[in-house]
């Protein structure tokens, strides 16, 4: 196994885990928008973070599944190794 190569796999797998905890933490941060609309409602702000929630949701989907086979491959090479 090539060892320089496995570990530049595994700094993009530790940046993807940013990516998709990056995007957990939006996903967060507009819930509590959302919840403070509560109390101080605004169609337009409203309407904006739901939509802005939903990219996020599938952006987090989306590094999920690129991660997971990232993962993958990396115990593919790590197991030939």
């Amino acid at each position: 196994m090539d060892q320089e190569k496995f570990e530049q796999m595994q700094a993009i797998k530790n940046k993807l885990e940013d990516i998709k905890n990056s995007q957990a933490s939006i996903v967060d941060k507009i819930n509590h928008v959302i919840t403070d609309l509560f109390q101080h409602p605004d169609k337009d702000l409203e309407k904006a973070m739901e939509e802005a929630h939903q990219k996020s949701s599938e952006n987090i989907e989306a590094i999920s599944e690129v991660l997971e086979d990232y993962e993958m491959k990396i115990n593919k090479m790590e197991n030939e190794g």
